[in-house]
């Protein structure tokens, strides 16, 4: 998909920090992501391939870290899956893979992707505090900077992946690096300068100023809180990857960019194993 060059600016919003529950969020992200999709996936699609698996902005592939280990043969569910790209090279792989989203427009473009790739995912739209499996139902769950930023019960969410994994089942998980807390989400030299608490916890939110409702809400965890909540839900962390820049990488995603990318990490991948 190309982008119009006529693209219709975003609606103004005005960003608060304050606490949300869940519900609140997901009124905000799922609408939100709806609003988003077609741009994201006209602006993102190639860089993200029909059938490939990026962990995040840095660029770098499950084929080069594999974080998942040899998935031939497993049942692999993706959270926040979008149109389902991950899923589908997982698929590819040779694996039975299942795509999760909160955006109903965003499983629209994995169907369209589906027919133009000839290669189909089932998905479904849920969240991932309230997965629509049974128990022990894979083998790898995982998430590549879909879901776990936006949910407020993220204790409820990864309690809800343990349920739906087997025994020795495999979790992974990528999201912007925690320390990235500290700055402005600016790509460029501003955004370098540590302007908040890292243990502040309070989500971002964003609220429209036409209609007063929540449009966005994004939560943040310490890299501490995320070995607590794995531990606490019987997970074994078994790999924490850091990313770095590329050195022939120069695509600016967001506050993803080389002028912060070669000093300061801005993803932190999980891998971790269900005891």
């Amino acid at each position: 998909m190309e982008q119009p060059s006529d693209w219709p600016a975003p609606a103004p919003v005005r960003a608060e920090r304050r606490p949300v529950t869940e519900a609140e969020s997901r009124r905000a992200n799922g609408p939100d992501w709806d609003r988003y999709a077609d741009e994201y996936q006209a602006t993102h699609g190639a860089f993200l391939g029909d059938i490939g698996f990026v962990w995040g902005p840095e660029g770098h592939t499950e084929s080069d870290l594999r974080v998942l280990g040899d998935v031939a043969g497993q049942d692999v569910l993706e959270l926040g899956s979008g149109a389902c790209q991950c899923a589908r090279w997982v698929r590819s792989q040779g694996a039975r893979a299942v795509g999760l989203d909160l955006s109903h427009r965003q499983l629209q473009h994995s169907r369209r992707i589906d027919e133009a790739s000839g290669m189909a995912v089932p998905a479904v739209q849920a969240t991932a505090t309230q997965l629509p499996f049974a128990d022990d139902s894979f083998d790898v769950v995982f998430c590549s900077f879909g879901a776990l930023q936006f949910v407020a019960d993220i204790a409820v969410c990864v309690a809800e992946v343990a349920r739906v994994l087997r025994k020795d089942g495999r979790f992974a998980f990528s999201i912007t690096h925690p320390t990235r807390w500290m700055f402005p989400d600016d790509p460029g030299e501003d955004g370098l300068i540590a302007s908040q608490s890292y243990w502040d916890r309070t989500p971002y939110v964003e609220v429209d100023d036409a209609s007063g409702e929540t449009s966005y809400v994004e939560h943040h965890r310490t890299l501490g809180d995320w070995v607590a909540l794995l531990a606490g839900a019987g997970f074994r962390i078994t790999a924490l990857v850091e990313p770095q820049w590329p050195e022939d990488h120069d695509r600016v995603w967001g506050g993803w960019s080389r002028t912060r990318g070669v000093l300061t990490p801005g993803t932190a991948i999980f891998a971790a194993s269900l005891d």
